[in-house]
């Protein structure tokens, strides 16, 4: 019996736990359990993670992954004795995929509803890539909910995304060619749909030190999540909305709540010296950890050190 291609790149995505099944695999100290829930806010349906009790510490994931990218640290930080929470964001996995609304100040609103959903007057957050952006966007617009922030690996959008070459210098150590392939209308929706797993493949394959860091049924666990149009189009929604996020730095004052900012090496050290350069100008108490040995998915690469970081920072 003969195959067609489409039918092959779909195959990548059969047999994928769901994620009802995938937070009731998270096991840990203390004997955790970890359920999969969902709440409707703003007029958008997202989905959660949650397990433990304590003090909330808001998981935020970035592109191309989902709350499973917090998998490897979730029931350690909750044995520590928090409530530990990974939403989808909008746009994002199993929760819903508006037409609008991905700036990040746009976005932190829907957090922010969220918490207050789930009965919380302030949370801690940590946000990795995208999940990073929305993170210092609800610290600077909702600082009455904002304990401490953890922000890997990526800044909010600023200015300086304009500066980004559409070639690379020769010997250019780090290329975003994806900031650009985003911006593009209906395009990457259509190349991608049913073969999500070839970009998944890509990233993981360029930027991570431990290939066996990311296994291959979390590789299935990402590539169904981005594997319909609609999921393509949130995803990309996140990179179109640049312009309004620089607009909107503008008018942010110096961020009040700690900032732990944890950094890879990727490029030469070219995100961590950014970092460290960056985040003091905007926020009045910051920390830069550089991550070693590891590559820009380091909360599944390195997590132990995120583990540690978290607990010795969310105190």
């Amino acid at each position: 019996m003969t195959t067609n291609k489409h039918e092959a790149d779909q195959r990548t995505t059969v047999g994928v736990p769901s994620d009802a099944e995938l937070a009731s695999s998270l096991t840990g100290p203390l004997g955790v359990e970890f359920r999969s829930e969902y709440a409707t806010v703003n007029g958008l349906r997202l989905h959660y993670v949650a397990g433990g009790q304590g003090k909330p510490l808001v998981l935020l994931p970035g592109w191309p992954q989902t709350w499973w990218e917090y998998h490897k640290v979730m029931p350690a930080l909750a044995a520590a004795g928090r409530r530990v929470i990974a939403v989808d964001l909008p746009g994002m996995g199993s929760s819903d995929k508006p037409a609008t609304g991905y700036d990040k100040k746009t976005m932190a609103s829907v957090i922010h509803a969220l918490i207050g959903a789930l009965g919380y007057d302030q949370v801690d957050l940590a946000g990795h890539d995208v999940g990073a952006q929305v993170a210092f966007s609800f610290a600077a617009n909702h600082p009455l909910a904002t304990g401490k922030v953890a922000m890997l690996d990526v800044l909010h959008p600023d200015a300086s995304l304009y500066q980004i070459p559409m070639l690379p210098p020769p010997g250019s150590p780090f290329f975003p060619w994806w900031f650009a392939f985003n911006q593009v209308a209906d395009l990457p929706e259509q190349l991608l749909a049913g073969r999500a797993h070839l970009l998944v493949d890509w990233v993981f394959d360029h930027f991570l030190l431990d290939q066996n860091a990311v296994s291959a049924q979390d590789r299935a666990v990402y590539a169904r999540a981005y594997d319909t149009a609609e999921a393509i189009r949130g995803g990309s929604g996140w990179y179109q909305t640049f312009g309004q996020d620089i607009v909107d730095l503008g008018a942010y004052g110096k961020v009040a709540a700690p900032i732990l900012g944890m950094v890879s090496n990727l490029g030469d050290g070219m995100f961590a010296a950014q970092m460290q350069a960056t985040l003091p100008a905007q926020a009045s108490d910051v920390r830069v950890v550089v991550v070693p040995n590891a590559g820009h998915y380091f909360v599944e690469e390195a997590p132990q050190a995120v583990i540690e970081e978290f607990n010795r920072f969310f105190v």
